[in-house]
């Protein structure tokens, strides 16, 4: 499973984003101490088990129909966006955080880099990224919605610094800092996403999500 496909699975708030921490940064401003090596070492076993099941099931009749529930929960997804994902990760967003109150809802925050979205074009004087300056605190919430093996997130709100941002102007950010080789236009906040490892949902209740293949 990729290390997109992984925050998706385990912290899909920051579909939003797509994004998440640098290893310098990262070890300047330190790791929490409510953060837990095991827990970071829990999350990327389970995401190992549902990688597995999946390539089995996609292999043999014999799986299909099984299914598999895995819980994964806040802690060990946040553990393992500071401790693990680090590497993985684009430069320019440190200090992930994740949290669900349940019902579906999801929370992400980071610090992001806003100098490197304003400088990387041209803008114009009236421009609303004119604005955006400095490493400041993001804040994504929204509705994880999945089934059938598809997923969209609702956005409810974002926030910059705890001022809300228009939803275009967080479209900008999620294009500058998701864009690679397999999306080179980086990807929409309105997009469905297929679920990968032969998962059909996911469920978000408070504090840990249900993984069901």
């Amino acid at each position: 499973m990729s290390a997109c496909v992984r925050v998706r699975a385990g912290a899909a708030a920051l579909v939003a984003l797509a994004v998440l921490a640098p290893a310098s940064l990262a070890a300047q401003r330190g790791v929490p101490p409510s953060v837990v090596a095991a827990d970071a070492d829990r999350f990327e076993h389970k995401m190992s088990l549902i990688t597995e099941f999946g390539a089995r099931a996609a292999a043999s009749p014999s799986y299909q129909g099984q299914g598999q529930r895995t819980v994964v929960n806040e802690a060990e997804v946040n553990a393992y966006l500071r401790l693990k994902a680090v590497a993985q990760l684009p430069k320019g967003v440190v200090d992930p955080s994740v949290t669900a109150p349940g019902a579906g809802r999801l929370s992400g925050s980071a610090i992001v880099d806003l100098d490197a979205v304003r400088k990387s074009r041209e803008r114009g004087l009236f421009d609303p990224a004119q604005l955006l300056t400095g490493r400041v605190p993001v804040t994504v919430t929204g509705l994880l919605r999945t089934r059938a093996g598809i997923a969209t997130f609702e956005l409810e709100s974002a926030s910059v610094s705890g001022i809300p941002i228009p939803k275009s102007l967080l479209q900008e950010l999620v294009t500058y800092y998701s864009r690679s080789a397999e999306h080179p236009d980086g990807i929409s906040l309105d997009a469905q996403f297929a679920l990968p490892a032969g998962i059909r949902e996911i469920a978000i209740q408070a504090h840990q999500a249900i993984v069901v293949q």
